[in-house]
């Protein structure tokens, strides 16, 4: 039995059979060159990019990428999940001062789902989320980066540099509350939703709801045995509604 296996095995006996000491992060980054062990070589990955920038907010970042990299325990398609920087590989400081080693260059062609927390919307003057839409770059790489074949999701203020990009005009969607106002003057079309899903833009409100939108996700990409499975293993239930196109 692989690891895989005796991984989705125990939880389905209950959380308590998944103190397996893995980091999420190893699962979710198999060596490269190594053959899936999970017998879905028959599958391309699922591969999602998690999008970091200077004071970002630590559990906005954190909540999508544990539930994504930890999907991989109960499906038999294999997942990888990154963290990239339009900077590149470096370091990015968080919001909290947190350091944050990214080692993965800006590449949503690579993407199935490209996520993009936020931080620093109260906050002006420091890193943040105005200080990237002041910059630029980021808006227009998100803009850029819309493909066929490609979700882009948005949690918090993240969904404020999606609207920035142009990418929520006239599309349903929602962000922190304290932003909901700013995301309407600028064209957006607001849900009053945990969890907005319009197709290849997937929105989600304020911090906590990052992890209800990796849920989702998981759901719709992987079923709903995995994002069951995640549940569990999290001891935590997916809350508020999922607003669908």
């Amino acid at each position: 039995m692989n690891r895989r296996t005796l991984l989705r095995t125990a939880a389905t006996a209950g959380a308590a059979g998944l103190a397996s000491g893995v980091p999420a992060a190893t699962a979710a980054t198999p060596a490269s060159g190594t053959a899936s062990s999970s017998g879905s070589g028959d599958r391309d990955p699922l591969r999602a990019h998690v999008v970091l920038f200077r004071g970002v907010e630590e559990l906005d970042l954190a909540a999508p990428y544990e539930v994504l990299a930890a999907s991989g325990h109960f499906t038999e398609r294999d997942v990888e999940v990154r963290y990239v920087s339009l900077d590149g590989p470096g370091t990015v400081t968080a919001a909290f001062g947190t350091r944050l080693r990214v080692d993965h260059r800006w590449a949503p062609a690579e993407a199935d789902l490209l996520v993009v927390p936020g931080g620093g919307y109260a906050r002006r003057e420091d890193p943040g989320v105005w200080a990237e839409i002041r910059r630029g770059a980021l808006p227009r790489a998100l803009a850029a980066a819309r493909r066929p074949g490609l979700t882009i999701a948005g949690l918090c203020t993240g969904v404020m540099l999606l609207s920035a990009a142009g990418l929520t005009r006239g599309r349903p969607c929602t962000t922190h509350h304290r932003a909901q106002a700013d995301l309407v003057e600028q064209g957006g079309v607001l849900k009053q939703a945990r969890v907005v899903d319009d197709g290849d833009l997937v929105t989600a409100g304020g911090v906590t709801s990052g992890l209800d939108l990796a849920l989702w996700l998981v759901r719709r990409e992987l079923g709903v045995d995995a994002a069951l499975g995640l549940e569990g293993m999290l001891e935590y239930e997916a809350r508020g509604t999922v607003w669908t196109a």
